[in-house]
């Protein structure tokens, strides 16, 4: 292989992970971008007008067996991995932990909270076992790990509980040279925060429209993340939309 860094970034075929996963092979990686749907993980690469540095492969996340086969994909292809960006999440509508359906709770347990710690695990394993020793891995929290948005606890709770990964991956990676940083995303304007423009249920009970960024900031601040040496590590970055309400009182 030649000398490119690999990466792997999860949720690729859309929003944050595809515009992140694009910006890596523009600025020299090799990105192996992952989601559960073949077609979009296809436009994404072919998108980038460079396939020859990125490959699709399609992966449930949520399922250990398809996560193990994953990784046993990139090490035949590529030998080692540099980079996993845990970025692949959902959320669901605002609704009252009352009314919110058992199996939804699971679903999104099992993509935010059990994904990414199928993933940084598989990572954590290659990364400690590869020669050179070592890699950096970036998880996707959200603002959401910090303050919560009104009916909002299946989603707000496995961000919260990211955090507690990404200090533990960090803690636990000192020996082996793995580096883990988060980054926190405060409304990149992908499908998913779309109706953000026109109008989400706030903390004092109204609805209100709000700012929104980019979604290309969030890209390239992973990218600064991603290509800073192993003996320096950010260890949380927030990217968020300058007037979103994020620091004020709700």
């Amino acid at each position: 292989m030649p000398d490119r860094k690999i990466a792997m970034v999860t949720g690729a075929g859309s929003g944050v992970g595809r515009a992140t996963a694009a910006t890596l092979v523009a600025n020299g990686w090799t990105a192996v971008f992952v989601g559960r749907r073949r077609g979009p993980l296809d436009a994404a690469v072919t998108a980038t007008g460079a396939p020859e540095q990125a490959v699709a492969i399609p992966c449930d996340i949520s399922d250990a067996a398809e996560v193990d086969h994953l990784f046993a994909e990139v090490k035949e292809r590529f030998g080692r991995l540099d980079l996993l960006f845990n970025n692949a999440g959902m959320s669901y509508k605002s609704t009252m932990i009352d009314e919110i359906p058992v199996e939804v709770w699971n679903d999104v347990v099992g993509v935010n909270l059990t994904g990414s710690f199928l993933c940084a695990r598989a990572a954590f394993g290659m990364m400690r076992h590869q020669s050179p020793q070592g890699g950096r891995i970036i998880n996707n929290g959200s603002v959401s790990a910090y303050v919560p948005r009104p009916g909002s606890v299946p989603y707000t709770a496995t961000k919260h509980a990211i955090t507690g990964l990404t200090k533990t991956l960090a803690l636990d990676g000192r020996p082996f040279d793995i580096a883990c940083g988060q980054i926190d995303i405060g409304n990149a304007l992908t499908e998913m925060a779309a109706p953000m423009t026109k109008g989400v249920p706030q903390a004092n009970g109204t609805i209100a429209a709000e700012a929104t960024m980019d979604v290309q900031h969030v890209a390239d601040a992973v990218l600064h993340m991603a290509n800073l040496p192993l003996d320096a590590n950010v260890l949380f970055m927030t990217v968020m939309a300058t007037k979103m309400p994020y620091v004020g009182r709700g």
